[in-house]
């Protein structure tokens, strides 16, 4: 399984309803990453640009890209990003690949 970061700022409403009712919300974002196969590793509240982030496993990107619509559909988000993530393994085989192709593109001023 493949590893993502998701990000968001809460929409204005979604902020206001935080305030009339504060909740936890681990186990919604929980219910929609299980509900793609995934597993949710970590979320988080933050201050600064983003209001919450998550780590968390899917299939591929193809069920990151659900997660993403499903969350971004509802208006809770003023902004929803999701970042594929490499570990060093995935990392290094992607840079081994790349050495041993670096010479296939050819840059416009050549």
């Amino acid at each position: 399984m493949a590893h993502y970061l998701l990000r968001w700022p809460f929409s204005t409403d979604s902020a206001k309803g935080l305030l009339d009712k504060p909740q936890d919300r681990t186990n919604a974002a929980k219910a929609l990453v299980e509900g793609f196969g995934g597993k949710l590793h970590s979320y988080y509240f933050a201050l600064g640009e983003y209001d919450g982030i998550a780590i968390c496993e899917l299939a591929d990107n193809t069920a990151a890209t659900a997660v993403s619509l499903v969350a971004s559909s509802t208006g809770a988000f003023s902004r929803f990003e999701t970042t594929a993530l490499l570990t060093g393994d995935e990392a290094k085989a992607a840079m081994d690949n790349a050495k041993a192709h670096q010479k296939i593109y050819k840059p416009p001023n050549t």
